[in-house]
C-alpha cells in the first residue's frame, strides 16, 4: 500500500511530523514500512511554460522548434521530440542547471546546430513508470491544465512535492489497504481523530431505481451485500488533474472520469467497485449466481474465459457480464459513448474470489481486498461518494434510490477482558484509565467495571475478534519499547535428556558408526509414494491447498524419500551408498483433527560394502548386511533378547522372498527386506535393501537398566550340533526353541554353517550350531551340560522332525 502524505494530511494535522519520523512511528506499532520516497529532492529548476510556438526543424521528421513563456526577461528556445507539443499549452520545463531523475543533467546544448535552453518534459522522464502514464501522454510530453501559471514550481501540479510511504500489509491487517484505514491508524498513533467529510448524494427525485433496475442473488453465501446505484446522463472525460495525480502515485493508469472514480474511491475506501454501461446491460435485471458449466465471458482484458461452477458471476439475468470481484466483462465496460452506468458495490464471500483469481491468473487490486475482507460498513458510504463524484465530474444526475440485498448489516462487536489479564499477558502495570485512553485513540468505545473492560470494535477493523486481539492492540499503541526488561522468575532445574531423546541421539551415533550418512527427506510428497511401503493402510492426510503437486500429502513412511536420494546419488555415479533417517511420519486421527505422529528409523543401503582392492574382494551389500545394522542397534537399545523375525509377503514394494516383519513383544514394530526387482529396475538401481522401524514403539516403553557383570572366574564350555530341517524352517523359530529346552546354563547360541545341495535332501537344508554354557559361580560338571544339550537335541526332533547328524 502506497500512503500519500499530502492525502493524508487531509484527514489529519501532520504539519508537526516529517514523513520519516512519520515511517518510523508507524514500524514501531506493528505495520512494516518498506520505503519512505520524497521525489522532490533534487528536482530543482522545473517550472511551468506555455508553448508560444512550435515549427518542425529543418531536416529532421521528427524534432520540433519551440518558442515557451517561462515568465524569464526572454522565451526560451527549446529543441523537442515529442509529437503531441503544438502551440498554446502548458508544459513543465526543466531549464539549464535542473537534473533529471535519472541523472541527466539539462544544459544549454545545440541539436542540429539550433540551440536548445532546456527540455519540455514528459513524465516518464520525470520518474513515472510506463504502467501508468495516461494514454493522451505515453508517447510525448504531459500538458498541464490551462490555470497552470506560467513561471510556476512545476512538481506540485504532478504531486512530486509529496512524500510517500509504503507499507507492507499483513493480511490480517487489510484495513489498512485503504487511506482512511490508514488514517485511523496514523490518528491513534499520533492521538488524533481524522477528519472524513461527509458525502450528501444528490438525487434526482424525477425517477427510482425502481425504474432502472432490480438485484437478485441466488445464494445469501456468495454474496451477502448487493447493491447498485445508476447515475445518467453523464459525459464520460478526461478525469481532473487531481484525480489523475492520486491515482498515478498509487500506481494506477488514469483510464476516464468514471473508471478513475471508481480507483480512487477503492484507493480511500477500501471498497472495490465496478461501472457497468446500462444500455449494454440489455435487461433491467441483475443476478448474481454461480456460474454454469462451460459458460464463457470475454473479460476487459480481451481474454475468452471458460467458467466453471466455482466461478462467481453478474449476470443480466441470462449471461454472465462480468466475474464477480475479479473483473468486468468487455460487453457492458464503460466507454466515451456511455450516458448511463450502473454502478455496483458489494460484499462477495472472499473464498470464491481467491479461488477465482487463483485459477484464472486473474490477480487484481479488487481481487486483493475481497480476498482479505472489507468494511461492511462503508460499502453503501462508498458507493454514495463514487455515484456523486461520477454525476459532479461527468455532469450527470443520480437517480433516486438504491437496488440493494442484504442479508447482513454492519455490527459492532465486544470483547470483555480484564485489566489483570492485560497487564499479566504484558508484564505491565497499566491502569484502567490507561487502557481506556488508549482504546479511545482507536476510536473504540470502553465501558468500565470493577476492573474489567468492554471495548466495542467497530466494523472496520473486523480482524478484532479476542482478548488476546486487544492486548495486542494496548501494547501497539503503548509502546514495545516500554514492556519491562525483567528475567524469568521460574525456578532454575539443571537440564537433561529424556530416556527417549538419549536413544535417539545414540542411534544416530550408532547409525553412523555402522557406515550410514543421514539424510533428511520432505515431510511433504506426493500421494502415491506417501501410501508406498506404508505398513498402515488407508489415505494419507492431505493438504487442502498444497504448494505444488509433488508436495500434497503427508508421508506414512520414511523409505520413499530415501529411495529418491538413492536413486538421485546413483544418477550421479555415487554407486555404493548407505542412508539411514530418524524422522516423523504422520496417519490420519478419526478422533482428532490433527493427524498421530510417529518417529521413526530407517535405512537404505545398494552397491558394496566393501570395494575390491589388493587385500580384499568386493562383498556388496546384502539381506543380512541390513539385518546385521538392524540387530547391532537393537542391542544398543537393549531390546534383542525380545526381537524376532518373521517372513511376509504383504509389502507390494519389497521382494516377496526376501522380507521379513521385525517384532517386538510379538507385535509388528518394523520391515526388512530387498526393494523388487521391478521397482529397482524402474529407478535404474541394483540391488536395494532396506529397513524402516517404529522408533516410538520401542523407546516410548521403559527399558530395565542394563546391569553389567565381572569377568567370569570359571571357564565354560560349548557343545556342537548339526541336524537336517525342511528348508521351510525358520532359523528364529530354532533359536527359540533351543533356548526354551537349553536349560540355565546355556549363554548363547551361534549358526556357523548353512548348506543345501549335494548329500542334502531336495527341499531340506543343514545347520549346524554352536551352543556355549557358563556357570559363573562354579565350573560345570560333564553330566550338567549333557544333560542340557541332550534335551535340546530331542527338542529339535520333536518340533522339527530333525535329523541329528
Amino acid at each position: 500500500m502506497r500512503v500519500s502524505v499530502k492525502w493524508l494530511s487531509e484527514y489529519l494535522d501532520l504539519s508537526g511530523i516529517s514523513p520519516i519520523e512519520l515511517a518510523d512511528q508507524i514500524t514501531l506499532t506493528g505495520i512494516e514500512v518498506d520505503e519512505v520516497s520524497i521525489p522532490s529532492i533534487g528536482l530543482e529548476n522545473f517550472i511551468v511554460g506555455e508553448v508560444l510556438a512550435a515549427q518542425q526543424m529543418a531536416d529532421s521528421d521528427h524534432l520540433n522548434v519551440t518558442t515557451v513563456d517561462v515568465d524569464l526577461a526572454e522565451h526560451a528556445q527549446i529543441v523537442c521530440g515529442a509529437p503531441n507539443v503544438k502551440a498554446g499549452q502548458k508544459v513543465i520545463v526543466a531549464l539549464p542547471g535542473a537534473t533529471l531523475p535519472n541523472g541527466l543533467k539539462i544544459k544549454k546544448s545545440k541539436l542540429r546546430g539550433v540551440v536548445s535552453n532546456g527540455m519540455i518534459c514528459s513524465l516518464q522522464e520525470l520518474g513515472f513508470s510506463d504502467s501508468v502514464v495516461p494514454k493522451k501522454a505515453e508517447d510525448g510530453i504531459y500538458v498541464l491544465p490551462e490555470d497552470a501559471v506560467i513561471g510556476a514550481y512545476a512538481l506540485p501540479y504532478i504531486g512530486l512535492d509529496d512524500a510517500f510511504i509504503e507499507l507492507d500489509i499483513t493480511p490480517n491487517r487489510a484495513d489498512a489497504l485503504s487511506m482512511r484505514g490508514v488514517g485511523y491508524e496514523v490518528g491513534a498513533i499520533l492521538s488524533q481523530q481524522p477528519d472524513f467529510k461527509e458525502v450528501i448524494v444528490s438525487e434526482d427525485d424525477s425517477e427510482d431505481i425502481s425504474d432502472y433496475i432490480d438485484v437478485s442473488v441466488d445464494d445469501a453465501k456468495d454474496a451477502p451485500v448487493y447493491k447498485i446505484r445508476v447515475i445518467k446522463e453523464v459525459t464520460v472525460k478526461e478525469s481532473p488533474l487531481w484525480l489523475q495525480r492520486k491515482l498515478m502515485h498509487a500506481g494506477i493508469r488514469p483510464i476516464d472520469a468514471v473508471v478513475d472514480v471508481t480507483n480512487y474511491i477503492m484507493l480511500e475506501y477500501g471498497q472495490p467497485l465496478h461501472a457497468f454501461d446500462y444500455e449494454a446491460l440489455g435487461s433491467k435485471k441483475i443476478s448474481v449466481r454461480r456460474a454454469v458449466q462451460g459458460e464463457t465471458l470475454v473479460t476487459l482484458d480481451g481474454q475468452e474465459r471458460q467458467l466453471s461452477p466455482d466461478n462467481l458471476v453478474i449476470t443480466n439475468g441470462e449471461k454472465p457480464v462480468a466475474l464477480a470481484g475479479v473483473m468486468g466483462g468487455q460487453n457492458t465496460h464503460v466507454t466515451s459513448e456511455t450516458r448511463t452506468i450502473a454502478l455496483e458495490s458489494a460484499l462477495f464471500e472472499s473464498s470464491i474470489i481467491r479461488k477465482t483469481a487463483q485459477a484464472l491468473n486473474l490477480r487484481s487490486e479488487a481481487s486483493s481486498r475481497f480476498e482479505k475482507g472489507l468494511n461492511t460498513a462503508t460499502i453503501e458510504k462508498a458507493l454514495d461518494h463514487a455515484a456523486q463524484l461520477i454525476a459532479e465530474l461527468g455532469s450527470g444526475q443520480v437517480v433516486s434510490g438504491v437496488a440493494r440485498v442484504e442479508a447482513i448489516q454492519p455490527e459492532d462487536k465486544k470483547v470483555t477482558i480484564t485489566l489483570a489479564k492485560i497487564n499479566q499477558a504484558l508484564g505491565t502495570a497499566l491502569s484502567l484509565e490507561e487502557v481506556v485512553s488508549l482504546m479511545d485513540r482507536l476510536g473504540f468505545d470502553s465501558q468500565t467495571a470493577i476492573q474489567t473492560l468492554t471495548i466495542t470494535v467497530p466494523p472496520r477493523r473486523w480482524d478484532i475478534e479476542i482478548e488476546a486481539d486487544i492486548i495486542e492492540e494496548v501494547i501497539r499503541l503503548h509502546g514495545y519499547s516500554k514492556l519491562p526488561a525483567t528475567l524469568p522468575q521460574n525456578e532454575s532445574v539443571p537440564g537433561e535428556l529424556t530416556h527417549k531423546q538419549q536413544r535417539v541421539r545414540e542411534t544416530r551415533h550408532f547409525m553412523e558408526g555402522a557406515g550410514l550418512s543421514q539424510a533428511i527427506s520432505y515431510a511433504l510428497t506426493t500421494n502415491k509414494k506417501a501410501q508406498a511401503f506404508a505398513r498402515v493402510k488407508g489415505e494419507p492426510v492431505k493438504l487442502d491447498w498444497p504448494m505444488s503437486e509433488e508436495h500434497q500429502a503427508l508421508r506414512k513412511s520414511l523409505l520413499s524419500g530415501l529411495l529418491d536420494n538413492i536413486q538421485y546419488n546413483v544418477a550421479r555415479q555415487n554407486k555404493h551408498i548407505g542412508f539411514y533417517e530418524i524422522g516423523r511420519v504422520f496417519y490420519p486421527d478419526p478422533a482428532s483433527k490433527l493427524p498421530q505422529e510417529v518417529t521413526h528409523v530407517s535405512g537404505a543401503l545398494t552397491g558394496s560394502r566393501i570395494e575390491a582392492n589388493w587385500q580384499e574382494d568386493e562383498q556388496t551389500v546384502d539381506f543380512f548386511t541390513a539385518k546385521g545394522i538392524v540387530e547391532e542397534w537393537f542391542e544398543v537399545i537393549g531390546v534383542s533378547e525380545e526381537i524376532s523375525y518373521e517372513p511376509t509377503q504383504a509389502y507390494s514394494k519389497l521382494h516377496p522372498g526376501r522380507t521379513a516383519e521385525i517384532k517386538w513383544r510379538d507385535k509388528v514394530v518394523g520391515v526388512i527386506g530387498q526393494l523388487h526387482p521391478h521397482i529397482a529396475e524402474e529407478r535404474d538401481l541394483k540391488d536395494t535393501y532396506l529397513f524402516e522401524i517404529n522408533m516410538d514403539e520401542l523407546l516410548d516403553n521403559h527399558q530395565e537398566d542394563l546391569i553389567h557383570s565381572s569377568i567370569p572366574r570359571y571357564p565354560g564350555t560349548s557343545r556342537d550340533v548339526a541336524f537336517i530341517v525342511e528348508e521351510t524352517v525358520l532359523h528364529d523359530t530354532i533359536l527359540s526353541v533351543m533356548k526354551e529346552n537349553g536349560g540355565k546354563w546355556l549363554k548363547s547360541i551361534r549358526l556357523f554353517d548353512l548348506y543345501q545341495g549335494d548329500n542334502i535332501e531336495q527341499g531340506k537344508k543343514s545347520m549346524a550350531y554352536s551352543l556355549a554354557y557358563l556357570n559363573p559361580e562354579a565350573t560345570l560338571k560333564e553330566e550338567e551340560v549333557t544333560k542340557d544339550f541332550e534335551q535340546v537335541k530331542e527338542a529339535l526332533v520333536k518340533h522339527f522332525a530333525a535329523e541329528i547328524r
